[in-house]
């Protein structure tokens, strides 16, 4: 351009600079103070987060078969499961001293087929009708097992009777406020006594498409990730309660899974579809139980002597330590 057709700089003719663009700061949801129209801007962002998500996971898929065999491997998910703190208290099957300890455990008998399982169920004292029914329900799932009623009876004089007629487990549901939230898992006559705390309790009823009434059969146990010198003490006191060689005409399996230390139970049946689909139907009750605490010989709560307590502020510190 020419010297004498632009404006001179600094002589009051200059063009306006363009005016600076403002952006509003991140959006959130939260400050939306309409409650309708916050839940509905609520959904339509999870449907959006939903529509990138799948569309990411298109695109890697067909990443992945372009690519064919030289693909790289898939990405591990890091959950608190697979980034757990070594336990050195971990069992391995092949241990010497874990076998002799299975071998003269107070469950030897039962493993070695010495004994057969009889099972009392009863109740803290003046049951409601949520945790009758639930006790009744249990029974049809545990074999041999029979529900009395405790009328005031203290667990130390029903104890010495349950020896007396041969039963080798008792098994107490404690309630509060007519809910069952609690369990005592007693093993007879010498121990060990484990409490639990009990939680999401769903009765037959309560379970949507359940299965018909559970047969006379004798179930198949399952326990899962028991791994732990404690959690196999506990895994065997599960086992211990049912009969050594399981019936599996009836297609009845009930199933301990133990996932961060609570431990879920599942009584389901096998629905065999076809020779190579198997479905599950579940028959009920449910109930997910979180030790307390295992204490040697017979339920005591005064002088006995204690394995292993949980303690809140001292065990739970981190969230990757699992103790079962």
């Amino acid at each position: 351009a020419g010297e004498g057709s632009g404006a001179v700089p600094g002589d009051g003719t200059d063009p306006p600079a363009p005016e600076r663009v403002l952006f509003p700061p991140t959006f959130s949801v939260s400050e939306i103070k309409n409650k309708q129209r916050r839940h509905f801007m609520f959904l339509r962002w999870k449907q959006q987060q939903r529509k990138e998500k799948l569309a990411l996971k298109k695109k890697r898929r067909k990443e992945r078969e372009a690519l064919g065999d030289k693909a790289p491997p898939k990405a591990i998910p890091k959950t608190i499961e697979n980034q757990r703190v070594f336990d050195e208290t971990t069992v391995d099957p092949n241990d010497e001293e874990v076998a002799f300890d299975e071998a003269t455990d107070e469950f030897a008998p039962y493993f070695n087929r010495q004994t057969v399982p009889k099972i009392l169920i009863t109740t803290s004292d003046r049951p409601r009708g949520r945790t009758v029914r639930f006790c009744e329900q249990l029974a049809t799932v545990i074999p041999n097992s029979h529900v009395y009623y405790r009328r005031g009876l203290a667990l130390k004089r029903i104890i010495p009777q349950c020896i007396a007629r041969d039963f080798t487990d008792l098994i107490v549901i404690n309630e509060d406020r007519k809910i069952p939230n609690g369990l005592v898992l007693s093993h007879l006559p010498e121990g060990p006594t484990a409490h639990f705390r009990m939680s999401s309790v769903r009765l037959r009823k309560e379970i949507k498409r359940k299965g018909k009434e559970p047969t006379e059969h004798v179930p198949e146990v399952i326990l899962n990730n028991f791994t732990t010198r404690l959690g196999h003490s506990i895994g065997r006191m599960f086992a211990a309660l049912f009969p050594h060689n399981p019936q599996f005409i009836g297609r009845q399996v009930a199933t301990f899974h133990n996932q961060r230390d609570y431990i879920f139970f599942r009584f389901h049946r096998y629905i065999f579809k076809s020779e190579k689909k198997v479905g599950i139907q579940e028959l009920g009750p449910r109930f997910t139980l979180k030790l307390r605490s295992l204490q040697k010989g017979t339920f005591d709560s005064k002088f006995g002597e204690y394995e292993w307590i949980h303690k809140r502020r001292e065990m739970d510190t981190s969230r990757r330590k699992f103790h079962l």
